[in-house]
């Protein structure tokens, strides 16, 4: 997908504000505790997602964030597709005082591709 070079330059800039969480070490940290925390829209997350992982979308992520995680020191793994909305999601959680939010690094696909590479 071609994003605008404004779109793409935000993104970037959270991605040098939040650590990211590379998708070999999700699974682990979810076993100790972290949520994974899926931003897509509804569609996106009804068609695939990561198993046991909440859902809030990109556009109501500052309205509903501390319903439905309230404690802010929980380790959260923002994800989308790739990068950039995970990305924008944890860092404006971090602006928020979630001060445990990460991005999976490439999403949902690279965990999946992941996935398929251990299964071979």
């Amino acid at each position: 997908m071609a994003y605008t070079d404004k779109f793409q330059r935000l993104a970037d800039q959270a991605m040098s504000q939040v650590a990211f969480v590379p998708p070999e070490q999700v699974d682990a940290l979810v076993q100790q505790g972290a949520v994974a925390l899926d931003i897509r829209d509804k569609e996106e997350h009804d068609a695939d997602h990561l198993a046991g992982s909440l859902h809030v979308s990109r556009g109501k992520l500052e309205m509903n964030i501390e319903g439905v995680i309230p404690d802010l020191n929980t380790t959260v793994l923002c994800y989308c597709n790739a990068n950039n909305r995970g990305a924008l999601s944890a860092n404006t959680l971090r602006q928020m005082g979630y001060v445990n939010a990460h991005y999976i690094v490439g999403g949902l696909k690279a965990y999946r591709a992941l996935i398929r590479d251990k299964s071979v």
